[in-house]
């Protein structure tokens, strides 16, 4: 672990604090003691349209199952694609 060498000094308004980042790095004030996992639980994931070749069989299956649960197909698949990903993430920890 790094200890903190610097401190980070007081700015009297933003030009000043972007002008001292313009010539320090931000890791010479980092202390990985201190550090702590954030969570932004109000932010929504960005998303990105994909396509996907499906066989229809398995497409329409996917449909039914989704009906059954009155979900759109898409949500359920990414769903399912979830809890995939977590698995195999598990299984390599």
């Amino acid at each position: 672990m790094k200890k903190m060498s610097k401190k980070i000094p007081k700015f009297k308004n933003e030009d000043e604090e972007r002008e001292f980042w313009a010539s320090h790095s931000p890791l010479d004030f980092f202390d990985s003691r201190t550090a702590r996992k954030a969570s932004f639980t109000r932010l929504k994931p960005s998303v990105k349209s994909i396509s996907i070749r499906l066989p229809e069989d398995m497409l329409g299956e996917l449909k039914i199952l989704a009906h059954k649960k009155d979900i759109p197909y898409q949500s359920l698949a990414k769903m399912f694609l979830a809890k995939q990903i977590e698995l195999e993430r598990k299984r390599q920890a």
